[in-house]
């Protein structure tokens, strides 16, 4: 059955109160300052602001000591309803609120609050009085460039982002969740541990993979293909270019183009890095002519795609201009629709749960008011997509019209080991792009009628669900995931040549393993691989070597001496085909 996330209203108001107090204490700092937007988000407020100057820290301690001061003066939250009129009287002189005031629907009324030194335009709701928020359970938290409306072409405004909870406690919970947060950012443990770079000079968005990174995304990608196929997939490899016709006749030029690159001219003709893939599965389908005898078709691709997006919206790997879409088609018969969304769906889940996600929900958008294809197909099509939900036992949301114009879908979200979620799995139906290509098969009555595709990513992309695990894990890799599994350490020189042989034989064995042979000490080289979170350090000294063993010291901290080398191999082996951490 559904389960509907519930809204804390109570914080929601506190948080949006807030707002209006911060904007109060930054006006009573600078009485000339424009005024913006300032909502309530999840787990706190901003408010934007066009200053004088630029904020320092300590204007945010100065604005945090007026917020609490506006708070003990128990202000009431007085809304007022007033014409248009009223309102531009009111905020003459204030630029972004006068933009807001126009923007206000005729039919719509116009409501202010007012909390006495402070009246602002708002919807609200907020709570009865400045005495209802706690002074000590909000914090400032940073400053921030954001521009008006989200507009490159529009004025780069002031934010301050900030965090108000209940009480104290709250606070200190969110503020602690916070550092490990800012420990796990994958952006910094990319770098401490040499996995990828970015460099603007050569083009912002793109990824640079590491040795030590490419080692994991290789894993993840070989994987992902030997999964595919054991599911009935095939693999298929498609240009990194296209005509433009090719997406003239798919649409993307129409309602995409800014999204994607600008185009080359080759050959007196448009070409387009591809921004997805499934045009180019589409050419695939049409180089011949199927009955409903070769159906299904589930072709898949680690198709590197590119898409523009602007400079402020880039962020480490989770959003890049140029990365690897986890990507397939599914092309059937209207008969065999249900069964393969089925089995997509416990796919999605296998593979989710197989990287170390075991909180999964999913949510399940409907028909939007504007849309493409036949209500029968819709209603056909959504059904299916809610039985498969509801056969796996998965808690669900439904986002009523919240569907794409061309078909349902299902999103799969994951909870990391922090409770945040991310949504990675989508399932998604489309019945615009066989119209658009005239995509038809011949049915056993021998008429030709067009198949149902669906377009599949089960991991979303490759570099996002990178960022994604390296902040679940906090850096900590599985041990079948991990650059390097193990960490050869000989505690002297004079036993350099036995870690050489044990390093070597173990990389027969298709085990990633490297040797520390440098002039450190042993407990020097053990931080070193701690450091670096390699899962397993090999230690080899005068016993090792005599009774032809290792002892092994594990990233956690765990030690076991004397163990058979063959034996530690089988163990290894085991670990990394049951996906155990170490």
């Amino acid at each position: 059955m559904a389960n509907k996330q519930p809204v804390d209203e109570k914080l929601a108001k506190i948080r949006h109160s807030m707002s209006h107090v911060m904007a109060e204490a930054v006006l009573q700092m600078f009485p000339d300052a424009q005024i913006a937007i300032g909502p309530a988000i999840e787990n706190g407020f901003y408010y934007d602001f066009d200053l004088p100057r630029t904020l320092t820290s300590d204007d945010l301690e100065e604005i945090t000591q007026r917020m609490k001061d506006i708070i003990k003066e128990d202000k009431e939250f007085k809304r007022i309803v007033v014409s248009r009129d009223e309102a531009k009287k009111m905020f003459a002189g204030q630029t972004y609120k006068m933009e807001l005031i126009d923007a206000i629907e005729e039919d719509q009324e116009v409501s202010i609050y007012n909390q006495g030194g402070f009246t602002d335009l708002c919807k609200g709701p907020h709570v009865g009085s400045t005495k209802e928020l706690n002074p000590g359970a909000f914090k400032l938290l940073s400053i921030a460039g954001a521009y008006w409306r989200g507009k490159e072409t529009n004025p780069m405004l002031t934010r301050i982002y900030a965090t108000a909870w209940n009480n104290p406690k709250e606070l200190r919970l969110y503020l602690t969740k916070l550092e490990e947060i800012e420990k796990r950012d994958h952006r910094k443990l990319g770098k401490e541990l040499d996995l990828f770079s970015f460099h603007e000079e050569a083009g912002p968005g793109l990824v640079y993979w590491h040795p030590r990174g490419a080692r994991i995304k290789l894993a993840i990608e070989n994987f992902w293909k030997d999964q595919h196929y054991k599911n009935g997939y095939e693999m298929v490899s498609t240009p990194h270019v296209g005509k433009s016709w090719l997406w003239e006749t798919s649409g993307h030029l129409d309602f995409y183009k800014e999204s994607m690159y600008s185009p080359m001219e080759m050959d007196k003709a448009d070409y387009y890095a591809k921004p997805m893939n499934c045009p180019f599965h589409i050419m695939i389908y049409q180089n011949g002519k199927h009955s409903y005898k070769d159906l299904p078709f589930r072709w898949a691709e680690l198709g590197t795609v590119y898409r523009y997006e602007k400079a402020g919206a880039l962020h480490g790997l989770m959003r890049v201009r140029g990365f690897t879409q986890d990507d397939a088609h599914l092309i059937c018969t209207p008969d065999q629709m249900e069964e393969e969304i089925k089995e997509v769906l416990r796919f999605s889940l296998f593979m989710l749960r197989s990287f170390g996600f075991t909180e999964i929900a999913a949510y399940l958008s409907t028909k939007p008011a504007k849309s493409v294809g036949g209500q029968e197909q819709w209603d056909a099509a959504t059904q299916s997509l809610r039985t498969a939900i509801e056969n796996e036992g998965l808690q669900y949301d439904i986002d009523e019209g919240g569907g794409a114009f061309y078909g349902p879908k299902i999103d799969l979200k994951v909870k990391d080991a922090l409770g945040r979620e991310w949504q990675l799995s989508t399932v998604q139906f489309d019945f615009n792009l066989p119209e658009r290509f005239d995509m038809v098969f011949v049915d056993s009555d021998g008429v030709e009628k067009r198949p149902y595709m669906i377009h599949r990513a089960l991991l979303g992309s490759i570099e996002r669900f990178f960022g994604v695990l390296v902040e679940h894990f906090g850096g900590a890799f599985p041990l079948w995931l991990a650059p390097e599994q193990v960490c050869v350490i000989p505690v002297a020189k004079h036993f350099n040549g036995y870690g050489e042989q044990v390093m070597q034989k173990l990389k027969e064995k298709g085990f990633r393993v490297y040797i520390d042979d440098s002039d450190d000490r042993m407990n020097a080289k053990i931080r070193k691989a701690q450091k670096m979170k390699v899962p397993h350090m090999l230690i080899l000294g005068e016993q090792e070597e005599a009774q032809g063993a290792i002892s092994v010291r594990y990233r956690t901290g765990k030690q076991e001496n004397g163990i058979a080398f063959d034996t530690y191999v089988e163990m290894l082996a085991d670990r990394i085909e049951k996906h155990e951490m170490v």
